[in-house]
Order: structure tokens, then C-alpha cells, then sequence
């Protein structure tokens, strides 16, 4: 039986290593998202899988070595630990080439899972790791435990579907995605062109309480609880984008669990995803003052 914590935050699916063209990083929005509510002194903990090979261990040394809970970690004997290949485009966006079939793909069930996510606040969770039959199965098990279910569209072609997507909105009270992700979806059941409008169709047509629209450079859109927030971003000179959508997600969370001021949430997410996007990879290291005494344009 692993020790079950307290944690307030659980985190589902694929931790990987972002072959990158600088180099390898560890990556994967659960890790990601992870790691830095673990800078804002939470105590995530994260249900994936790695292989029993080099990168895995490295992947599972690497986060015990932060502090993170790692009890949750599966070795997976028949499939290696994940890897995406990633480059940058003219625009200066991350393109990626995610391996499959992968340790992520296989998460199993385990008794202790229950506990571990019913007790939490958030259970955190995107749409990529649900491309598999086995952790998308093991993934609508825990759904069912969890409290608040913070579903963050990723959608990587060919790693999605319309039906798993529909499948996932439906489970979900709260959602992260951008405004492409949004057009996308909102796209399979109408014509509008307004953001609002988009989310609103969204919100009503699954049942999801609060959601939050990122706009890249343009900032970020919040409905919280019946109100909509806005936020015009923060212009930085951009090292490469890998994980700032993760950093911003883990900001919102871990300012709304402390039942900071909506709008004052938005502004923590968006400083902190734009900080990440002026460094390396996905989970450089910093400390929670360099955000504050950040100096954007």
C-alpha cells in the first residue's frame, strides 16, 4: 500500500522527453503543470507511466529530486518511456512528433487511485493521454472520483478524435484551451465567429461551471463562476513557447485554490506563462520571486 497524502492537486498522463532542437528536456503537460504548482508550494502528485529503461529512471529521479510525489509512477516492462520531437516554426510555435505507442499509453487502475483523487481538490487532465484504450479507460475511472476536473484540450493531430473529445468535455467542470482549440470544437456545432459566443455554446452545451480561453500573445479570457475576465498578456521577447500554456494552467489553479480574486488569478497565470515562455523548455528552474519582481513590457 503507498503512502496516500493529502494532495490537493492530482495530475493524469504523459510524462515524456521533449527532444527539442537545444535538447532533451523532461516534459509532458501533467509534469509540467506539475512542477510548477510545486514552485507555488502545493503538493501535486502524478499518475503516469515510464518505461523500465534509461529515460524513465532519469524521468523518476529527476522529479524526486525536485520534491515531487513520484509514488505514482508505473514501470511499464513492455513499452519505452515516452518521447516527442519537437521544432520550432516560422512563427516561432512548437510543432511536435509524439511517439506512439509509449509507457503513457498503458496506465492501469490501482486501488489506491481512488483515495488518492477523491481526497483531492483538483484532479487535473488533458486530452492527449486518452489517444490510448487502456489509459483513456483508466483515466474515466478516476473521473469518476474526482472533485473539480480541470480538463486541458490538447490537440495534437492525428492524436484526437471528435468522440473522445466530446466524451472528455462532458466529464469535465473546468477547461483550459486556446483560441484554436476553441474555433475547432465550437466549430462541430455552429457558425459563430465570437469568442464569447464560442464559449458560451461550450459552457451550456456540456455543463462545464468555469473556463478559460488563452490567446497567445493577446492574453487570455476567464468565466468564472457567472463572470468573464479578461487579460491583454505581457509582450516578452520569446525563447521558445514549450510548456508556457502548462505554467499559465498551474498558475490559474494554484491562485483559485486559495480562493484568490479572479482577475488577480488571470494576471498570476499570464505573468507566469509569459515568464516561462523567455526561458528553455518547459520547467526551468526560477524561484516563485522572479515572477513578482518580473519586469514586462
Amino acid at each position: 500500500m503507498k503512502n496516500i497524502q493529502n494532495h490537493k492537486v492530482v495530475c493524469f498522463g504523459e510524462v515524456l522527453w521533449d527532444i527539442l532542437p537545444s535538447g532533451a528536456v523532461p516534459g509532458g503537460a501533467p509534469m509540467n503543470v506539475a512542477y510548477h504548482l510545486h514552485k507555488q508550494n502545493l503538493d501535486p502528485a502524478i499518475i503516469t507511466s515510464v518505461g523500465n529503461d534509461k529515460k524513465g529512471k532519469e524521468l523518476f529521479d529527476i522529479f524526486s529530486g525536485y520534491g515531487i510525489c513520484t509514488n505514482f509512477f508505473q514501470i511499464d516492462d513492455q513499452h519505452e518511456t515516452g518521447k516527442v520531437y519537437g521544432k520550432q516554426n516560422e512563427n516561432k510555435d512548437m510543432v511536435y512528433d509524439i511517439v506512439k505507442p509509449v509507457a503513457w499509453d498503458y496506465i492501469k487502475w490501482e486501488n489506491d487511485f481512488q483515495d488518492l483523487v477523491s481526497h483531492a481538490e483538483y484532479f487535473v487532465f488533458g486530452s492527449l493521454a486518452a489517444r490510448s484504450l487502456q489509459s483513456k479507460n483508466t483515466l474515466l475511472q478516476l473521473l469518476e472520483c474526482a472533485k473539480i476536473k480541470a480538463l486541458d484540450i490538447n490537440l495534437r493531430p492525428p492524436h484526437f478524435n471528435r468522440e473522445i473529445i466530446e466524451e472528455l468535455l462532458s466529464k469535465a467542470n473546468f477547461l483550459k484551451l486556446n483560441q484554436e482549440e476553441l474555433e475547432l470544437i465550437s466549430g462541430w456545432f455552429s457558425k459563430y465567429t465570437d469568442l464569447n459566443d464560442r464559449a458560451k455554446l461550450i459552457r451550456d452545451k456540456f455543463h462545464i461551471q468555469n473556463m478559460v480561453v488563452t490567446r497567445g500573445g493577446a492574453g487570455a479570457v476567464l468565466f468564472y463562476n457567472g463572470k468573464e475576465f479578461t487579460h491583454n498578456g505581457y509582450k516578452v521577447n520569446v525563447v521558445d513557447t514549450v510548456g508556457s500554456g502548462d505554467a499559465f494552467l498551474s498558475g490559474l489553479i494554484g491562485k483559485l485554490m486559495t480562493h484568490a480574486d479572479p482577475a488577480k488569478a488571470l494576471d498570476f497565470a499570464s505573468r507566469l506563462g509569459a515568464f516561462i515562455a523567455t526561458k528553455k523548455g518547459a520547467c526551468p528552474d526560477y524561484k516563485m520571486e522572479d515572477i513578482e519582481t518580473c519586469v514586462f513590457e
